[in-house]
């Protein structure tokens, strides 16, 4: 496959996720094409210097590509996956950014011969979504999740952790499976439980204006996933459902075990609970 450096790179979707992505390439490859529906948005994103050209067809958008990215919700994703295959050329690296990979991968199986197949998830976002959004810095230092099929080529896996690297990204190599129950927990399962305490605060707080004269760090700071493109994160609970079900299940266990332990008011099990969770929480982040 050719080098990173000598690819046309087209990004299919240019919300904030493939906005960030075509930004973080330009110069790195030999083009970047962006693919959106409306002229409107590729106008945006060729004022912003993020792509070198845009398309609103997809046939056109990816007939010269070295390397296709689907940058587009889960669902849309697996409906884009269906068609495309067909519109690429031979040896065409086709990618995808979603955030559970599964059944995305079961459906790249079903990809023509002539396509190599790559799932990828880079471990990043912000709570806001759009084109306005992007931020060629968004990859750096973060996660690029990688998940090869069978039938994926070393020189294709290869081109990929190039693409990763060139944006900031660190590679990493996860099965599909594994991928989705680790990110379930760590991610998925993080944002429910911003969702149900912002819904408990306002449940608390509502009737009393002075709460948002005395709200701390700490509330922002763990509600702060709670305020994610809706449309994404049903696409991920719904196509995660059963690993984001598992986590929450122990969740209710751990968050059970803690109101006993409130409950009990025994002050030395208190402290000896928390401060292994506390030592715990330190080892994660050094």
């Amino acid at each position: 496959m050719k080098r990173l450096a000598d690819t046309q790179v087209a990004i299919v979707g240019l919300g904030l996720m493939g906005g960030s992505l075509a930004g973080a390439l330009r110069g790195q490859c030999r083009a970047v094409v962006g693919v959106a529906r409306r002229a409107e948005t590729i106008e945006t994103a060729l004022a912003l210097g993020l792509i070198d050209r845009g398309a609103t067809d997809l046939t056109s958008g990816v007939r010269q590509a070295d390397v296709v990215v689907l940058a587009t919700p889960v669902r849309v994703i697996l409906r884009q996956l269906a068609e495309i295959g067909p519109l690429l050329p031979e040896g065409c690296l086709l990618m995808d950014l979603g955030s559970t990979k599964a059944q995305i991968v079961a459906e790249m199986a079903r990809l023509p011969e002539h396509v190599q197949p790559l799932g990828g998830h880079p471990m990043c976002g912000k709570e806001v979504a759009g084109l306005e959004a992007a931020d060629p810095a968004l990859y750096r230092g973060r996660t690029f999740i990688l998940t090869p099929l069978e039938r994926t080529s070393e020189a294709a896996l290869g081109l990929g952790r190039a693409l990763a690297q060139a944006v900031g990204a660190c590679p990493l190599v996860l099965g599909p499976e594994r991928q989705d129950h680790l990110v379930g927990v760590v991610s998925h399962l993080p944002y429910l439980l911003a969702c149900a305490l912002v819904a408990t605060v306002d449940a608390l707080t509502s009737a009393d204006p002075a709460a948002w004269e005395v709200v701390a760090g700490s509330f922002r700071d763990a509600s702060r996933v709670a305020a994610s493109d809706v449309t994404m994160m049903l696409d991920i609970l719904l196509t995660n459902r059963e690993e984001v079900l598992k986590a929450l299940d122990v969740y209710q266990t751990q968050l059970h075990d803690l109101v006993q332990l409130v409950e009990g008011g025994d002050e030395d099990e208190m402290r000896t609970i928390l401060s292994t969770i506390r030592e715990r929480r330190l080892e994660m982040f050094p």
